[in-house]
């Protein structure tokens, strides 16, 4: 926490791909688990690489609005296709909801619970509402609601989806606080006047990915997992 600093929090929202769960952990082990001829890790960093593209589609206005689902089942199919990787249609779908099963980080269960003992936790992702479920069931994550970019027909970092949240909490942005890993996500937050928590989670894009680059002090809170900020907000 900033020095001096003191706050009305009343709830958490999370940010869930990368924050809370290992996006690409997870997805280079269910290729290694089906036997696809690629690299895993490379596979899902490439899978990856197309999701702010393809939400940029739909703020255009050159999609119209199509959930996560979608947007990366077209990203999958061009995946597959550069591979020269043919599967047969239910195959395509059970790898494609593969981001209904992605795997928590070791200390998200833990420090949520930690969490949950003095604020409200949503996750503000932009993951459509059955994905969201689908994870918080699949990893046992004690949240108290699941807050999609879907319900705001907005996608993150549009301003609709941070105020949409506070508004639905019935609270003021700045007893909200956002917590990620991505100092874009928590910048555009700040913007809107939510208090902003980053998670340093250096494995996300696996083993020496570059994440991106924040400055010393730049966040209200800067901790190292989920358990780490559940001790600095208990003053």
């Amino acid at each position: 926490m900033l020095p001096g600093m003191k706050h009305d929090l009343r709830a958490l929202v999370f940010d869930v791909f990368g924050t809370v769960v290992d996006w690409y952990g997870s997805i280079a082990a269910e290729v290694a688990r089906l036997g696809l001829p690629t690299d895993g890790g490379r596979f899902a960093l490439d899978w990856r690489a197309g999701y702010q593209p393809a939400m940029q589609q739909v703020r255009s206005g050159a999609l119209p609005w199509t959930n996560i689902d979608g947007l990366h089942r077209r990203i999958l199919d061009r995946v597959l296709a550069a591979r020269g990787i043919a599967l047969p249609e239910a195959e395509v779908q059970h790898l494609n909801r593969v981001w209904h099963r992605l795997d928590p980080w070791p200390d998200s269960a833990a420090g949520l619970a930690l969490l949950k003992k003095r604020f409200v936790l949503a996750t503000l992702s932009n993951g459509n509402v059955s994905l969201l479920v689908d994870l918080v069931r699949h990893g046992g994550l004690p949240f108290d609601t699941v807050f999609s970019a879907e319900l705001f027909g907005h996608y993150k970092p549009d301003p609709e989806v941070y105020l949409g949240a506070a508004k639905l909490l019935d609270l003021a942005p700045a007893q909200v606080l956002m917590v990620a890993a991505h100092p874009s996500d928590l910048r555009a937050s700040a913007q809107c006047g939510l208090r902003t928590a980053y998670v340093h989670r250096p494995l996300e894009r696996g083993p020496g990915g570059a994440l991106e680059p924040y400055a010393d002090g730049e966040f209200d809170f800067m901790a190292g997992d989920f358990v780490e900020l559940a001790e600095m907000l208990e003053g």
